[in-house]
């Protein structure tokens, strides 16, 4: 509209000092490679006479490991559908971390972990990691699934029967409570948990072995029923019935506990599990024969339909978060209906020293 009525090239170094200036900004802060450009955003100010003088200071970026922070490199994972949407939990945006269960006192955590410097360095992903685990070990409640479910008989337990066991809402903190979790002869543990055929040092669920049912008895594994085809149905235990929620009365030791669900209050979800966007570590390292396409991690996610919630959990709201125990942290998605997203392990592999 102006034609040839002003000459002002480029117009951003224009712009951006007056905008700042009227908008009553102190300080703009700019990636590293707008360092040079800071003598033209003085001089604008300087010669239009603001009564405000705002300053431009430069950083590097903020780079974390196994992903990508370009826009444009983002934008072509969401139009070329390799993932689902801007706010997809694999993604680096807020939105796809706010989906995937991290806080803002995590990321405001992590970012102020990582500090501020011009040099160009790349932050790892398990400190992000390590901020979030650290709070929701204080916060989430504690809650039972069993993602990989088998059905296990107590065959001298009552069919009729059903008991309840209080179990901690958060050990950490004592004010939260409990809650009542029900006992009966049929229950789910996970496929992880059993072993027909056991390592060394394996102290969970195996032929002719004891292990503790969390906060319920000590069973013994005294059966494996198959199906025709090979494959495993069901497993079928006595319990020593005097150890409800306690040790054995003749002393003996029993060192796997493994957690559990009643098959008759147990309620169907589906579980999502992340890892990281792309296999390399530094994406800086692709060579140049190479592109960020060569690298995508194409198990970055695995879905499990069919684990095992506790009750309460199908009626929690999408956005809460919970410890499922030894299996990590998760929240309920907010876009789709029935399903948890991991947040994070329960395993903390970032150094200390770096803590």
């Amino acid at each position: 509209r102006q034609g040839d009525k002003w000459c002002i090239y480029p117009l951003y170094d224009y712009a951006h000092p007056i905008q700042d200036a009227l908008e009553g900004i102190t300080h703009s802060l700019c990636s590293i490679e707008f360092e040079n450009h800071r003598p033209l955003y003085e001089w604008v100010i300087d010669n239009l006479g603001f009564e405000n003088k705002p300053k431009q200071r430069e950083f590097a970026r903020l780079n974390v490991t196994h992903t990508v922070m370009s826009k444009r490199y983002l934008r072509k994972l969401v139009e070329e559908g390799l993932v689902d949407g801007w706010d997809d939990p694999r993604m680096p945006t807020l939105s796809g971390l706010r989906r995937r269960g991290y806080t803002p006192s995590a990321i405001f955590d992590f970012v102020s972990r990582a500090g501020v410097a011009k040099a160009y360095s790349v932050v790892d992903y398990e400190l992000l990691e390590h901020c979030i685990r650290e709070e929701l070990n204080e916060s989430a409640e504690r809650r039972i699934a069993v993602l990989h479910p088998i059905k296990v008989v107590i065959t001298n337990y009552p069919e009729d029967k059903v008991e309840y066991f209080e179990v901690a809402n958060n050990p950490q903190k004592p004010e939260c409570g409990t809650r009542r979790v029900p006992f009966t002869r049929e229950v789910y543990i996970d496929a992880d948990d059993f072993a027909e055929v056991p390592p060394p040092k394996f102290f969970r669920m195996k032929p002719g072995s004891e292990v503790r049912l969390m906060g319920a008895y000590i069973v013994k594994c005294n059966e494996v029923i198959k199906n025709s085809d090979g494959s495993l149905k069901e497993i079928r235990c006595t319990a020593d019935l005097e150890t409800g929620n306690g040790m054995p009365t003749d002393g003996r030791k029993v060192k796997g506990t493994i957690h559990w669900l009643s098959s008759s209050f147990a309620k169907d979800t589906t579980v999502r599990l992340y890892d990281f966007l792309f296999d390399i570590e530094n994406t800086a390292d692709i060579p140049e024969d190479k592109t960020y396409d060569d690298y995508l991690n194409k198990a970055s996610v695995t879905e499990i339909r069919g684990a095992k919630i506790e009750e309460a959990l199908s009626e929690a709201p999408a956005g809460e978060r919970f410890q499922f125990v030894r299996c990590g942290y998760f929240v309920k998605d907010t876009k789709c209906e029935n399903v948890f997203n991991r947040i994070v392990g329960l395993k903390d592999s970032f150094p200390k020293a770096q803590k």
